[in-house]
């Protein structure tokens, strides 16, 4: 039986939706398979300049899950810059994560803190599955902490001037990284048949500044 996935909270027939604070959500463009979905206006020109200014003072190189162990190290697949911050830590995250949350209808607390990644000239992440891979001797301890990874959020918090498209090759598809707009997806088993196979074309001109949702099957310590 397949397990419950976030899904898109927006009746049938419009291509818009309001939270609770009156902020309105476009949905562009969206796919069945893979399950993806291109959002206009996902945050406000004022949200995505304060979280750039919040992340900034805390960046350090980004690091990719060690498959063997479940920790995390630096890998050349990905040569960006990130941080995390934690679930609700300030009032702007907790105003993003609560929209999240309605839009898509998954709780707030089964999701991981934002991640907020600066992506300078020629920085990339290859392409890559954001679920953990069953496989592997060290996703065990991963799910401990609220299961699998189930749908990913990738909010645009600017637009860099040539690159930085997030790609889906199996699907054909780049959606350009545009200030304010996202990309949802969502994955119902963590297996290649998804279509969610992803990544980061390399910044060509300018700087590329994202923010992550990654959402789980359970509450997330």
């Amino acid at each position: 039986m397949p397990r419950a996935l976030p899904e898109l909270c927006v009746p049938e027939g419009l291509s818009q939706w309001e939270d609770q604070g009156g902020h309105a959500v476009q949905v562009l463009a969206s796919l069945q398979h893979p399950r993806v979905a291109i959002l206009g206006q996902m945050l406000s020109p004022a949200e995505c300049a304060a979280l750039i200014d919040e992340a900034r003072p805390r960046l350090s190189r980004s690091e990719t899950v060690v498959n063997e162990t479940g920790g995390s190290e630096v890998n050349r697949a990905r040569t960006s810059q990130g941080m995390f911050f934690q679930r609700g830590e300030t009032p702007l995250c907790r105003r993003i994560e609560a929209r999240i949350a309605a839009l898509l209808g998954w709780p707030v607390d089964h999701g991981e803190g934002l991640q907020v990644l600066r992506y300078a000239p020629g920085a990339e992440y290859k392409a890559h599955y954001d679920y953990f891979d069953p496989d592997h001797a060290g996703t065990s301890s991963i799910l401990r902490r609220g299961g699998q990874r189930v749908a990913t959020l990738v909010m645009y918090l600017n637009t860099p001037e040539e690159g930085g498209a997030t790609v889906f090759p199996d699907a054909g598809l780049s959606v350009s990284a545009v200030a304010g707009q996202a990309v949802f997806f969502a994955y119902g088993s963590p297996e290649p048949s998804t279509g969610t196979l992803h990544g980061g074309a390399p910044v060509v001109r300018g700087e590329k500044w994202v923010a992550t949702k990654w959402l789980r099957e359970g509450h997330f310590e």
